[in-house]
This record gives structure tokens, C-alpha cells and sequence, in this order.
């Protein structure tokens, strides 16, 4: 199990910024290859009554992907994300999040997000995604895969 952290840029951030009053403040960290962190949805993250909304959902994924890249140096932007829904989130059930790199071509950087209940192991959520590094000479991050 490894750690690192990375001095936070985006302070603001809706999904990750300490400074953001409405944001969801989830913090970031790797561990085993992965970059993980754990999201428990409140009353004001719902779509239908009791449901989480999808697009909560898909948001904590998508950073715990860019988080990946992030706390190894890379600066990069998102360029296209798919999420399938597998099972509701429900207000109050905790979230175990994970992203891992599963490809790498220059600057572009294949990713996969997972979201499951912390309670069974379900499978919520997942995601697939690239991402544009944009700071290459930055980036310290594993080669392909």
C-alpha cells in the first residue's frame, strides 16, 4: 500500500475543494495502483426521492480518475467519459471509490472507475474514460497499463 498527496490547486472544486461551501470535499489517495477515496451521498444529492442522482455519481467518479493522474504529477483535462449505472445509491450509503489506469498512448491516458456500496461490495457504478495529460513533462504516472 502506497500514499502520496499532491499540494491541492483546485481548492474550489466542486468534487474535491476544501474551499468549495457546496462541495462533496472527498479526499484522494493511492493505494495498490489505484487511486481511491469514499463518498457518503446525503439528502441533498438525490435525483428521485431516496435515489442518489446520477450525475453525483458520475462526478465523484470522474475524480477519482483525474486523481489518479493528479496525485502523480499530471495536470490533465477529461476528453470523453462513459458511465453505466448498475444499481441505485441510496442517501447515507457509504461509497468506496477506485480508479485505475488501463492505457496510455503519448498524451492520452484510458482510465476505469468503479463505485461500490461499502456495505456488500456491489458494483453501483462504473466508468471508463480518457483523459488529455496536459503537462507531460510533468508526469511521472505508470506507462501502459
Amino acid at each position: 500500500m502506497s500514499s502520496a498527496s499532491a499540494p491541492r490547486v483546485a481548492n474550489r472544486c466542486f468534487v474535491c475543494g476544501p474551499d468549495n461551501p457546496i462541495g462533496l470535499h472527498l479526499t484522494f489517495r493511492l493505494e495498490d495502483g489505484a487511486c481511491v477515496s469514499e463518498f457518503t451521498p446525503g439528502e441533498n444529492h438525490q435525483g428521485y426521492p431516496g435515489v442518489i442522482h446520477g450525475g453525483m455519481l458520475y462526478s465523484a467518479l470522474d475524480d477519482v480518475m483525474a486523481n489518479w493522474l493528479y496525485l502523480r504529477g499530471a495536470r490533465a483535462y477529461t476528453a470523453r467519459c462513459e458511465i453505466r449505472y448498475r444499481q441505485p445509491a441510496r442517501e447515507g450509503e457509504k461509497l468506496l471509490l477506485e480508479g485505475r489506469q488501463t492505457a496510455r498512448k503519448r498524451t492520452l491516458v484510458e482510465m476505469a472507475g468503479t463505485a461500490r456500496r461499502a456495505s456488500d461490495g456491489q458494483v453501483v457504478a462504473t466508468t471508463t474514460a480518457t483523459f488529455v495529460v496536459i503537462n507531460e513533462g510533468e508526469f511521472t504516472g505508470a506507462g501502459s497499463g
